[in-house]
């Protein structure tokens, strides 16, 4: 299952990244996961987050300039080698991950990592196959 996920280009100046966080801040969107990547020019803040629409409606009304992908949250082991047995499957299938980060848990034992997949219905069929398991948007942001 994919989710989500909003990419906001930002100037790489001090206060942009407060910026977005301020702006979702006081609309109450709550940041489940991020990543934040620069060059010398600008940046990209990749954020999951469950009010999705009500936070690209903040974004727009503020300036930003973002996009939306679909990404894959899947569970990984939480030991030695647990992210390795999915990179070494999806691989080996000739499917390339162009980016991830994890989504922290407490008390879990699985990690919940986030891939950008080049392949990505390939990437889920195949996880599927090998019994990982993908969480579906309401697993991730714990809805019922």
């Amino acid at each position: 299952m994919k989710t989500e996920q909003i990419s906001v280009f930002l100037e790489n100046r001090a206060g942009r990244l407060a910026d977005v966080t301020h702006a979702l801040a006081e609309a109450q969107v709550s940041i489940r996961a991020l990543s934040l990547a620069d060059t010398s020019d600008f940046g990209i803040l990749r954020l999951l987050v469950a009010e999705h629409e009500k936070a690209k409606s903040i974004l727009k009304e503020k300036g930003f300039t973002f996009g939306c992908t679909s990404v894959v949250p899947v569970e990984v082991a939480d030991r030695p080698g647990g992210l390795d047995d999915v990179l070494q499957l999806v691989s080996q299938n000739g499917i390339n991950v162009e980016y991830m980060y994890s989504l922290i848990q407490r008390d879990q034992p699985q990690a919940i990592m986030i891939f950008r997949f080049d392949k990505i219905d390939m990437a889920i069929s195949l996880l599927e196959k090998h019994n990982f398991h993908i969480l579906s948007t309401e697993q991730l942001y714990g809805k019922s």
